[in-house]
């Protein structure tokens, strides 16, 4: 074995047993700077550390062996996460958590059984493996914990990031157009085992039809491999720099978005991230680099704080969008598309509701940020999606001319902008409703989602909880859009979905084809504060079978029939057990225009949904009410003396 073969044989084994290079460290009883020479090649453990490290890493020698072909490596059962998100999926048992009860009394706990979902003909051979909170890991066909093997991956980037002088958001881009370049390669060597042993002299391999097969066409210089294995004193960033720009060059459809930043970046870094992103994402099929992406995104998102949430939304919540509008197909656009999520959720909904076919969509975006741009670009290549996406100010620019051009609009806008030109706006076929006069940009983008719609459209967003309430000229659009018959759905959203802000949202559901069906005058209000899964003390999401539920309160309503491809059935028997929509204190409830009137025209949930029941715990009321007061005695007294301990310490260190 070569010392490059055996050093990523060490980072492999180590990343994907959880350890991070301090951890393995401290475990040997070794310096960290040695682990760190060991996995660049530079030097070699003893075999007295070899063998203490079979323990631990698991019997590097015999797996790889002297020559490096070693047995085939067994899929790892892995131990869960010290942080990062949870994987999605589960069908074994889980531990028994602390979660926040559902809405009503009996409802399932929001940590829920998923069942995991096959291909016609695929049978799971065994559960698959537990994650660090005990959930079962969603697996790829090959059996691979696509979620574990991302997060993994990122414990190793950043904590190369941790020891060089990049901030997130200068190492996002470099780490993301290394995932991208993996991905098109797999591709590509894909198509050339296919395409090869049909080439001949008569016949060359061509650039054309490795195009054909649906693949980037990458020259020499670009295969991972070449990179992979560099000469010692080449420029690495240099390297990688120059195989971006033949990507561009031999594809027009990326030119001017992959990145040429690596020389930002140490060899040093650059060598040990390509042996982490060629050991973990060489043999997983290519829909999983489109999750490893995503998973990315998500994280760069949390690390980068306030500038992450404006280029990307959880997916959860896009999710939702996407089920209650349900774009089968046409055109689509996202006025703030960000990172491009909402186009790739909408094209998984097309998959699995159109029998696996894909290409019904027309993309097209806007987003401000050109390196935005890039990551939107990069995002939908990896998820085998072509779109038209423009860097621009949507409030000023309408490079669609959008009016009355879509079938679907989607967006996740920032809110309560102001100090926007509205006199650059004034005359704009956009804004049909009347500019607000309140210097906030919220009724801006409600009305920039309304007009691009066709009589047939629908449209999904996220907005400010302010908006439903807002008064004055903004309550004035607001009545017009109601009085339109468009407003289809609302959907409150609990705090900490979002991982910049804490605060609860609004999601806002436009049909301007309901006009003329019994739905005309109504408007369907969800209050789903109270469903979610609790990620960690900051963050929640939903569970697959919630946002499915929710997905079917809108369904019954509209007069369709549920779904329960991700075993919402519970819940769905729980609130609905005859089939039928009907309102449901504390979660929803179908209210009339004439009832929005005498509410002034408010669009909050919490004004017509109303309080779930409470249920009777059996115990007397005086009981109860002294046991509380007790409580709250006690507590008290410890307040007290807590307060004098800390005058005391400060008085003590002020002297």
């Amino acid at each position: 074995m070569t010392d490059s073969a055996f050093a990523d044989a060490i980072v492999r084994a180590r990343t994907r047993n959880g350890l991070t290079q301090a951890e393995l460290a401290e475990e040997l009883g070794v310096s960290r700077s040695l682990v760190t020479a060991w996995e660049t090649g530079r030097s070699e453990p003893s075999e007295e550390l070899l063998a203490e490290m079979k323990a631990i890493l698991g019997r590097i020698r015999r797996e790889y062996g002297p020559d490096g072909q070693g047995s085939r490596r067994p899929a790892p059962t892995f131990q869960p996460r010290r942080s990062g998100r949870a994987p999605q999926g589960a069908t074994t048992p889980q531990p028994k958590q602390t979660t926040t009860p559902a809405i009503t009394r009996g409802a399932r706990p929001s940590q829920m059984h998923l069942p995991v979902t096959t291909t016609p003909g695929e049978v799971p051979e065994a559960a698959p493996p537990t994650t660090r909170n005990g959930r079962a890991a969603r697996t790829t066909n090959a059996g691979t914990d696509i979620y574990e093997i991302a997060a993994h991956l990122w414990d190793a980037a950043d904590e190369l990031r941790a020891n060089s002088h990049l901030k997130a958001a200068e190492y996002s881009i470099p780490v993301l157009g290394l995932i991208f370049l993996k991905f098109a390669d797999n591709r590509f060597a894909e198509a050339h085992a296919v395409l090869a042993p049909k080439a001949t002299e008569r016949n060359p391999l061509t650039k054309e039809k490795y195009q054909g097969q649906g693949v980037l066409y990458l020259p020499d210089e670009a295969r991972f491999d070449r990179l992979l294995h560099l000469p010692g004193g080449e420029n690495r960033g240099r390297a990688i720099n120059d195989a971006m720009a033949a990507i561009e060059e031999e594809n027009p459809q990326l030119r001017g978005v992959l990145p040429r930043t690596y020389q930002e970046l140490s060899d040093d870094t650059i060598d040990r991230l390509l042996r982490s992103v060629n050991s973990m994402l060489t043999n997983i099929p290519g829909d999983a680099f489109g999750k490893v992406y995503e998973f990315f995104l998500g994280k760069f998102a949390i690390a980068e704080g306030a500038k992450g949430g404006e280029y990307f939304t959880p997916t959860p919540i896009v999710r939702l969008i996407v089920e209650i509008i349900e774009p089968f197909t046409g055109r689509i656009l996202d006025p703030a598309c960000g990172s491009g999520g909402m186009f790739v959720q909408s094209a998984r909904f097309v998959d699995q509701h159109r029998n696996g076919k894909t290409g019904r969509l027309s993309i097209h975006g806007q987003e401000k940020t050109g390196e935005t741009v890039k990551l939107a670009k990069m995002n939908l290549a990896v998820h085998g999606l072509e779109g038209d996406i423009r860097q621009s100010n949507t409030y000023y620019e309408d490079p669609f001319d959008c009016v009355g051009k879509f079938d679907y609009v989607m967006a996740n806008p920032p809110f309560n902008v102001d100090k926007i030109d509205k006199d650059k706006l004034e005359g704009d076929r956009r804004f049909p409703f009347g500019l607000p006069r309140a210097d906030n940009g919220n009724y801006i983008w409600i009305q920039a989602f309304y007009s691009a719609l066709n009589d047939r459209g629908r449209a999904g967003f996220v907005m400010a909880n302010s908006a439903a309430d807002a008064g004055s000229s903004e309550l004035e659009i607001r009545r017009k859009l109601i009085e339109d018959r468009c407003v289809d759905v609302i959907v409150a959203v609990g705090s900490n979905f979002f991982y910049t802000v804490t605060l609860p949202v609004t999601l806002w559901i436009l049909d301007r084809s309901k006009r003329g069906t019994d739905r005309e005058d109504k408007i369907l209000f969800i209050d789903a504060r109270k469903i979610f899964r609790q990620i960690d003390r900051a963050h929640r999401d939903w569970t697959p079978d919630q946002i499915e539920f929710l997905a079917n309160v809108a369904r019954l309503y509209r007069g369709e029939l549920a779904e329960s491809r991700e075993g919402s059935e519970a819940l769905m028997v729980q609130h609905f057990h005859d089939g039928a929509y009907q309102d449901v204190p504390g979660l929803c409830a179908v209210t009339s225009i004439e009832q929005i009137e005498e509410q002034g025209w408010s669009l909050n949930p919490g004004r017509y949904v109303g309080v779930a029941a409470a249920g009777d715990d059996g115990v007397d009321f005086k009981v109860r009410l002294r046991e509380l007061n007790g409580e709250l005695t006690r507590l008290h007294s410890e307040a007290a003396v807590l307060q004098q301990r800390i005058a005391t310490n400060m008085t003590e260190l002020l002297g």
